[in-house]
């Protein structure tokens, strides 16, 4: 992408060990300090913490979401591909699109999703945890299903909802990102993230697809992970996720990292 691209700021609200009363402030107040997204985890157990603490499920969440809000674009980080079919989860994703358009506006929803990875939810919850290899088979085949679907809904979605897919495995989570995503989300440090766009690259000249398109997003850490940051916006990272949990949401982070943004975009 553009080294003139703008620096985003977006906020994961972990929807564990807090109320949901807390959730829902929090994302407000989020909304009123200028993030430009907020996301919560599509887990059904905290992923931190008392094992067996309080936790509230992903999808019914961002419902709510997408009617309390006006401005800020909302999504998972990421979705579990392996917990719903592909055609339920367009149908949602393109409901919830609707839910968040505002004023004859544009939805904000943004479907971020991947194949899933902690055993303890597919063990509770009666999913067939698989293999790796497997979970991610099952995403490849489900995203051509999503877009079709969104294809035929009535009424459609109404924008092209941008997909995120999380995840930095070379043979086949980044040929599955060169293919389809608009985001493409990952943990990867500094020093790797040359080689990982590079993987990528190729996987995108293997099918035809300019990749340069696709916008780069990291983690940031805490306050004061400065160099850190500067490293992953000079090899090209413009969305940059910050991660609060409950039970009382920190926001001083995200304080720092919206003036350092404000800085960026100057």
């Amino acid at each position: 992408m553009s080294a003139n691209s703008p620096v985003r700021i977006g906020v994961q609200v972990q929807p564990q060990h807090a109320e949901y009363s807390a959730i829902r402030d929090t994302v407000l107040r989020l909304e009123d300090l200028g993030v430009d997204v907020v996301f919560n985890w599509d887990h059904f157990f905290p992923l931190s913490g008392d094992p067996d603490g309080l936790h509230f499920e992903a999808w019914t969440m961002l419902g709510a979401w997408a009617e309390q809000t006006e401005r800020i674009e909302f999504g998972t980080l990421v979705n579990c591909n392996s917990y719903r079919g592909a055609d339920l989860q367009a149908d949602m994703a393109r409901t919830l699109d609707h839910v968040s358009a505002k004023g004859g506006g544009a939805g904000r929803f943004i479907f971020g999703t991947g194949s899933g990875w902690f055993e303890r939810d597919y063990d509770e919850y009666g999913y067939e945890f698989g293999t790796a290899g497997s979970r991610l088979n099952a995403l490849d085949a489900a995203l051509p299903r999503i877009r079709e679907r969104w294809s035929k809904l009535n009424p459609a979605p109404t924008r092209r909802i941008p997909i995120m897919i999380g995840g930095a495995g070379e043979q086949k989570t980044l040929r599955i990102t060169a293919e389809h995503a608009d985001i493409w989300h990952s943990f990867v440090r500094p020093d790797a993230l040359a080689h990982k766009l590079d993987v990528l690259k190729r996987h995108g000249d293997a099918i035809g697809r300019d990749v340069s398109e696709i916008v780069i997003s990291n983690e940031l850490g805490r306050h004061g992970d400065d160099e850190r940051a500067e490293a992953l916006h000079a090899g090209g990272v413009r969305l940059f996720t910050v991660g609060i949990s409950g039970p009382d949401y920190d926001l001083e982070p995200v304080r720092h990292w919206l003036r350092w943004r404000d800085a960026k975009n100057a």
